[in-house]
């Protein structure tokens, strides 16, 4: 269905026995949730501060994350209802606790009140309620709102004892917060909270635990809550919840992975060749032996490389019409970005995100393969794999695969690590080994005497070896990352949050697409570490 067709759809909306057609906008060619209830709002004429839940011709609630994929797949029409806004409970002899600021010292964390009064003022006025309901909340009234919860619900301290103690929260401390503030919101405003009601408590989460907070992003607060996508944690909390009360709709994915290696991109290259003038170009190419004429030849006929990559019929032939990929490795990744964001990977991990990432690991819930990977980074170690492949996969064990959906079967961190790197032992028969491998998406093969001592690298693609021009670890894998660009090949669907931080964080690549909650969280744990 074409733009133009979701653009002109009209639906039936019912409220208080009064039936209208209502307008659906289209965004980004999805059904806009938020801009059709602004819709509804103006056809039945209802106040800013009225807010309304909507649901279909059974009664069932609505949410944003699936309004767009029920329009696509069935005829419907809905209801609408009003519902308003529950004060916060009035708390009086609030203690204080303690809490690191921006800048990473010590403070305390006080009365959510502005005066020098211990009690939080009841939100209950009129004014207040359409502040909340109207747009985002200012962060000194979302702060108040998380304060007061945690302090009245149980749990709530121990949440705030250990952000105290270590200026973050660990996982299942984080489910807890999580799990307290979504308890709290569907008992002031019901089991379908308001847009607007999720973004108060997401902004007054990293308000009051600024080290939650996630620098890269517009807001901060969208690995708790995303109002553009209807993702984050508080909204994976409450889709949890209402799944156990209300029958709920099967759904898959709402977008596709935004960016990446596969999006096809405009470069500024040198003069490109066509036609008779790039085959001949090729031709020359596969038997030159002087590395600059090579070099010459590949980016003028780069142009011409990624059309063939973004065709189906030609993208596996990609070697046998330029062989010389094996040894210009990293050629085109440079073309396509540029020199600074091509060394940032080799420049940055060992320094900045190897440490951090041995650190951080450190609090996750330990496994055979876990504690293996962090006895690596010991000087004494005797495990298998050197300290940097070791510290490349425990970043895995940080970013771990998610289940998508029911035909798919989840798979663990270890059997992840397996998909990023291999091992051969020197001597074994490459065709062999890649036979029983099978095909697979890219993956870094390393050949030695033993995991500890690697003599070659090889970027394995569809079953064709591409030697690595690295003598290190840290350097082959990043012709490894680079390799899914430059043949525009997709990620491994159990690696792409790993492969999404990698892109996104160390080399600044489409830092604008989508990302898991997960991955934004663990980039705000590097960070502060």
């Amino acid at each position: 269905m074409s733009l133009l067709c979701y653009a002109e759809m009209l639906v039936q909306v019912e409220y208080q026995t009064v039936q209208k057609w209502v307008r659906v906008p289209v965004t980004d060619d999805c059904y806009d949730y938020l801009k059709f209830m602004q819709e509804v709002h103006a056809k039945f004429n209802l106040a800013s501060e009225i807010c309304v839940d909507l649901k279909d011709s059974s009664g069932v609630d609505v949410d944003a994350d699936i309004f767009d994929e029920l329009l696509r797949s069935a005829t419907v029409s809905f209801k609408v209802v009003t519902k308003h806004f529950v004060g916060v409970v009035d708390e009086s002899e609030v203690t204080d606790a303690s809490f690191s600021s921006e800048d990473g010292s010590a403070s305390s964390v006080e009365s959510p009140s502005s005066s020098s009064s211990s009690t939080v003022i009841t939100e209950n006025t009129r004014a207040q309620r359409r502040r909340l309901a109207e747009g985002p909340p200012d962060s000194k009234m979302a702060k108040d709102i998380v304060y007061v919860a945690l302090h009245q619900k149980p749990g709530g301290e121990d949440v705030l004892k250990e952000y105290n103690k270590t200026k973050s929260l660990s996982d299942p401390t984080r489910r807890k917060l999580v799990n307290i503030l979504v308890a709290d919101m569907i008992e002031s405003h019901g089991r379908v909270p308001p847009v607007n009601v999720r973004i108060t408590y997401a902004l007054g989460i990293v308000t009051l635990f600024p080290n939650l907070k996630d620098n890269c992003s517009p807001t901060g607060y969208e690995h708790f809550y995303d109002p553009q996508s209807g993702q984050g944690y508080l909204a994976y909390r409450l889709k949890t919840v209402q799944r156990s009360t209300a029958s709920d709709f099967k759904r898959s994915s709402r977008s596709a992975h935004q960016g990446g290696p596969k999006t096809q991109r405009e470069t500024s290259t040198s003069e490109q060749l066509f036609g008779d003038g790039c085959k001949e170009a090729m031709s020359i190419m596969k038997h030159a032996s002087d590395q600059d004429v090579v070099k010459e030849k590949m980016k003028a006929t780069f142009k011409h490389r990624q059309n063939m990559l973004h065709d189906l019929d030609q993208s596996s032939l990609i070697l046998d019409h330029f062989p010389r990929f094996l040894d210009t490795p990293g050629l085109d990744f440079i073309m396509l970005f540029g020199e600074d964001i091509s060394g940032k990977f080799i420049a940055r991990w060992p320094t900045f995100y190897k440490p951090k990432v041995i650190t951080v690991s450190k609090s996750l819930r330990q496994s055979v393969h876990l504690d293996d990977l962090l006895s690596a980074q010991e000087e004494s170690s005797d495990y298998e794999w050197d300290s940097d492949v070791a510290a490349i996969l425990l970043l895995v064990h940080l970013l771990p695969p998610t289940a998508k959906g029911k035909k798919h079967v989840k798979i663990g961190a270890t059997e992840a690590a397996d998909r990023v790197v291999k091992f051969m032992k020197l001597g074994t028969s490459m065709a062999t080994f890649l036979g029983k491998v099978g095909s697979a998406q890219p993956f870094l093969l390393c050949v030695g005497e033993k995991k500890s001592s690697i003599q070659k690298f090889y970027i394995i693609l569809d079953q064709k070896p591409i030697p690595c021009v690295a003598q290190t670890a840290v350097a082959a894998f990043d012709e490894l990352f680079k390799a899914h660009f430059v043949f525009a090949v997709s990620y491994d669907a159990a690696l792409l949050n790993f492969y999404t931080f990698i892109q996104t964080t160390v080399y600044g690549i489409d830092v604008t697409t989508k990302e898991s909650p997960r991955v934004k969280e663990i980039r705000v744990r590097i960070n502060n570490t």
